[in-house]
């Protein structure tokens, strides 16, 4: 089951048979089976609030995935490796820290992007062009940040996984794997620093 939902070939084509389908059923029917005009003026017509406060939510949410799925497969790997060689245990959870790490990134950025909201009302029932555009800035750093880190995350824990494995066979092995280790930590960092400069305009009225 593990291989399954780790093969390209579900991440690849299934989003995109399942998008085809979708596609297929709201375009061949004359009836149409999705309502894009509604979809429109419901988009249209979404208060930036929400897209703010989902842009925190992923922001935060994901990057904790991220660092959980990592030290799941680092700490499962060390664990495992200790029962032979328990020599492994103390040096070996600097790869559950750089995990760690990847949960940090989300949770600062969201405090930052979170002291970004300001409140505003709507004139006539409509949110100004600034309101939208910084209920979106903050929705596009938010994504951009937590699914940095949720493959960082990843990254660290496989790369984490392998040193234990490789530190229990031949200690020589440990500093030069951390290289690796500490090149895939730094990942999450360009997430952060473009999330940051996305947020950066934001103004919520003029």
């Amino acid at each position: 089951m593990a291989g399954v939902l780790t093969s390209p070939v579900v991440w690849a084509f299934l989003p995109i048979t399942v998008t085809w389908v979708c596609f297929a059923i709201s375009v061949g029917d004359p009836a149409r089976f999705i309502d894009y005009d509604w979809l429109w003026l419901l988009f249209r017509h979404m208060s930036p609030y929400f897209w703010a406060a989902f842009g925190v939510a992923l922001s935060v949410g994901m990057s904790i995935l991220g660092a959980a799925w990592g030290i799941f497969i680092t700490g499962s790997s060390l664990v495992g490796a200790a029962i032979r060689t328990p020599r492994i245990t103390s040096k070996n959870l600097i790869s559950i820290i750089f995990c760690e790490a990847t949960a940090i990134y989300g949770v600062i950025v969201a405090i930052i992007l979170q002291t970004k909201i300001s409140q505003v009302e709507p004139i006539n029932g409509v949110y100004s062009s600034y309101a939208m555009y910084s209920g979106y800035s903050i929705f596009g750093s938010g994504v951009t940040c937590g699914f940095a880190n949720l493959v960082c995350g990843m990254c660290v824990g496989i790369v984490g996984s392998s040193c234990a494995l490789s530190d229990a066979q031949n200690s020589a092995l440990f500093v030069k794997i951390l290289v690796v280790e500490i090149f895939g930590s730094a990942l999450g960092l360009f997430g952060v620093i473009i999330g940051i400069i996305m947020s950066g305009g934001v103004k919520w009225e003029a």
